[in-house]
């Protein structure tokens, strides 16, 4: 379980709060090769700084208002007071440039990496254009922001989206799997970044602990099994196997970044139900969206 989860503070690197299978990382995991992470907080007119790299890069606001500066040109990103206000003005910005981030009354930011060779070019992806898709129904109801998969964006190998789960919720399910090129499914290594806040304050006390869990488990021979709480800052890494469910815990609203990217010949996120949830998705016919969604509405 060491190997694939990571709380706060385990996998930092100099500015960085996270910094997990980019070119740059000093933090090693072993098995991991095609998707990266890097979260920084940045106090006010601070700035943290990305070499140029044979990976591409999507800089994602979690909480505050930033300039990106890929290549000398500057792009402000409007940014969000939280990662449940809805989406954020993101940034795509290829391959082989240099990205400095800054911040001028400072915040929380993400940046998503995949080793590519292929180039396509800089790209603002705004707030306004983000695809927002209402996911499930019922209590597996969930927002997902859509700004970095193949319908949205033009890219060489990662799939970038993040999700919303209300309190109480169910999101990654049915528990699914996509850790084989075969027909109808593709190889895709995922990493999960992790934020919670209490749904209600008004009823919770100062040191309500505000937590979700996580769960991974075998699909084949290779062994994996997780079962992590989860928490603002944590990252739960997967290989392989199926995953799922991410569950929001009563009185806890639960939001993760994906990254997802494979060795296959195709840019796309094609997945395999476990065979004994999947009939699951047919449950949700009949059944409506949860009111609490969308977030930032």
């Amino acid at each position: 379980m060491a190997n694939w989860v990571y709380p706060l503070g385990t996998a930092n690197d100099g500015d960085w709060d996270i910094s997990l299978g980019t070119s740059d990382s000093a933090l090693a995991v072993d098995g991991w090769a095609h998707t990266g992470l890097k979260v920084a907080t940045l106090v006010a007119g601070a700035a943290v700084e990305l070499p140029a790299a044979a990976e591409e890069r999507i800089v994602v606001p979690l909480n505050g208002a930033f300039t990106v500066t890929v290549d000398d040109v500057d792009y402000p990103l409007a940014g969000r007071a939280s990662v449940f206000h809805g989406p954020s003005d993101v940034l795509y910005s290829g391959t082989n440039a240099a990205v400095t981030i800054s911040s001028p009354d400072g915040g929380r930011v993400a940046v998503a990496t995949a080793p590519a060779n292929a180039s396509y070019p800089t790209r603002l992806v705004t707030a306004a254009e983000t695809p927002v898709e209402l996911r499930g129904a019922g209590n597996c109801s969930r927002q997902v922001h859509n700004f970095g998969t193949p319908a949205a964006l033009e890219a060489d190998r990662f799939i970038v989206c993040e999700v919303l789960t209300p309190a109480g919720n169910w999101s990654s399910y049915p528990p699914h799997k996509h850790d084989e090129e075969k027909d109808g499914e593709t190889q895709l290594e995922e990493i999960y970044y992790f934020e919670t806040r209490v749904a209600d304050p008004s009823g919770a006390p100062a040191d309500a602990d505000a937590i979700g869990y996580q769960r991974v488990y075998a699909s084949d021979e290779r062994p994996i099994d997780v079962a992590a709480e989860v928490r603002t800052g944590d990252v739960v890494l997967v290989p392989y196997g199926w995953h799922g469910p991410a569950m929001a815990a009563p009185g806890y609203d639960l939001y993760y970044l994906n990254v997802m990217a494979g060795p296959g010949p195709v840019r796309e996120w094609l997945i395999s139900d476990d065979p004994h949830h999947g009939w699951v998705r047919q449950s949700w016919d009949g059944q409506d969206i949860d009111p609490r969604l969308p977030f930032g509405a």
